[in-house]
């Protein structure tokens, strides 16, 4: 699963950084509305691409550490980092962090979980490198309740993206956060229409894959995103 994610994301790393840039200004409004930092965090974006997440919080928190495993995407965020001395770039899994526990302040994954084939393992980790009292925030599409509509929305994002592992519901999300005694503290749902074709070409999908994956695609494909902001007991 690795090996697909950096093969994917090397490949569409300038794309995936280009549509960052554009959405920077509404991302750091939504975080900084929804997470309310304090100002003297130590921060960890994981599993941060080309530093999405990291950016948004820069202003707004002391240092924030961004973890990637595609190298690819670490240089895209370093070429726009000149411009926030207090992110690092560090090249590391999200499911085995090289931190030790209790290492940060606010620990966050923005679009990353369904990229992972162990997502309880990231979320274990952002929850051990969070210092007690300290928060985690989890941003990632979920899954319908409905296992069969869930199966086919899987089915068209695996088509579409090779590094797709699963959407997960927001029952499986909470029960990762229960087990990790970590308390929801706000939650938000947000709809993302999707234009079909732009989003199949930033997956640099393309001959029979992207036939296929245009085939298996829901009609008028709204995607649902879950936002969870978490106390670490």
């Amino acid at each position: 699963m690795q090996d697909a994610t950096r093969e994917r994301f090397r490949k569409t790393a300038d794309r995936i950084a280009a549509l960052q840039d554009a959405r920077a200004d509404e991302l750091e409004a939504k975080v900084v509305r929804f997470v309310v930092p304090g100002g003297d965090e130590r921060a960890l974006d994981s599993g941060s691409g080309a530093g999405a997440l990291a950016f948004a919080l820069a202003p707004h928190v002391r240092e924030v550490v961004a973890v990637d495993l595609v190298p690819e995407l670490l240089e895209q965020g370093r070429k726009r980092g000149e411009q926030f001395p207090n992110v690092t770039f560090v090249e590391g899994d999200a499911t085995a962090l090289p931190f030790e526990p209790y290492s940060f302040d606010l620990a966050g994954s923005l679009r990353t979980l369904h990229h992972i084939a162990r997502p309880e393992l990231a979320v274990a980790e952002l929850a051990r490198v969070t210092r007690p009292g300290g928060r985690v925030l989890v941003v990632d599409q979920i899954a319908p309740v409905d296992p069969v509509a869930a199966a086919e929305l899987n089915a068209f994002e695996r088509a579409r993206d090779s590094s797709h592992a699963r959407a997960l519901a927001d029952i499986d999300l909470r029960h990762f956060f229960e087990s990790n005694e970590l308390v929801l503290l706000r939650n938000a749902y947000a709809l993302e229409p999707r234009d079909l074709g732009p989003y199949i070409d930033l997956a640099g999908c393309e001959g029979e894959a992207r036939e296929r994956a245009e085939s298996l695609a829901p009609p008028n494909y709204t995607a649902e995103l879950g936002w969870y902001l978490l106390e670490k007991r």
